[in-house]
């Protein structure tokens, strides 16, 4: 299958100013290596300002992903600390006459006076 290469919006910037400079679209073609027909396309987007679009959600999408990378760190780390926890009530002592259970509590003792 073919790959599709995919530009920067600065190139596709630059290859539109030089078009809009005057210069003949095969040069500017040849020299970046460039289809004309998507040059034109380029052009369209650079006069109707699509491009300023694409800059701003390109920054838009770069601040997202820095933001998921550090919640993602985060998430690890939260992870790791969870499974030490749980690692270290497993493997700690326990007093055999205590219960084992955080919602039971301590055992309630009858006093003698309640006996008789």
């Amino acid at each position: 299958m073919t790959k599709y290469r995919s530009y920067s919006v600065e190139f596709k910037r630059q290859v539109s100013q030089e078009f809009l400079a005057g210069e003949p679209l095969g040069v500017v073609s040849k020299r970046h290596g460039v289809n004309g027909q998507l040059i034109r396309t380029w052009v369209t987007k650079y006069e109707s300002g699509a491009l300023d679009d694409d800059v701003s959600a390109s920054d838009l999408i770069t601040r997202y992903e820095a933001r998921i990378a550090s919640l993602e760190q985060l998430v690890g780390k939260q992870a790791l600390e969870l499974a030490f926890l749980k690692g270290a009530l497993r493997n700690g002592p326990r007093a055999k006459s205590e219960p084992t259970s955080v919602i039971v509590g301590p055992r309630d003792f009858p006093s003698r006076a309640d006996a008789d």
